[in-house]
């Protein structure tokens, strides 16, 4: 399944960095950014997601809540939100059953398969998708001024 701007998704659970499992339907009637990186301390991701860190008052003023997955362990994404000090949720799709719903697994990922595209995804409260980038290139962040006015 590949999800597409105007579908609501499916609920889902994931492990959060203390290894709580977060259910999706838990975000109802909240507007959600949903950021896919793919590995935990590579220098590209820290990079989104210490500017996300860096500018949380602008998704809390949007009332907007983020959340970030990988295909990383909750214990490697524990180190990396302590290490950055990073302030919103972080979710493992070990099992990568997310990302492939959402159609953003990568076949090659520097010789990896199955890793996760760099891709953001916009909800609305009803848990509906309303933005949509999935990046093709790994060295590029998403739009964020783009996801920002989506929010407004």
């Amino acid at each position: 399944m590949n999800y597409q701007v105007g579908d609501t998704i499916q609920p889902f659970s994931l492990q959060n960095t203390d290894g709580t499992q977060i259910n999706i339907t838990d975000y109802k009637g909240k507007k959600v950014v949903l950021l896919f990186f793919p590995l935990a301390f590579s220098s590209v991701c820290t990079d989104e997601l210490c500017s996300i860190r860096d500018n949380m008052k602008i998704y809390e003023s949007l009332k907007a809540d983020v959340i970030a997955l990988s295909i990383d362990s909750f214990f490697s994404l524990k180190a990396f939100k302590a290490a950055q000090n990073y302030n919103f949720t972080m979710l493992s799709d070990f099992n990568k059953e997310v990302s492939d719903r959402f159609g953003v697994l990568s076949q090659d990922f520097f010789g990896m398969k199955g890793v996760a595209k760099r891709s953001a995804f916009v909800l609305d409260e009803q848990q509906k998708i309303i933005y949509s980038e999935i990046l093709e290139d790994a060295g590029n962040i998403p739009d964020f001024k783009k996801i920002q006015e989506v929010l407004r």
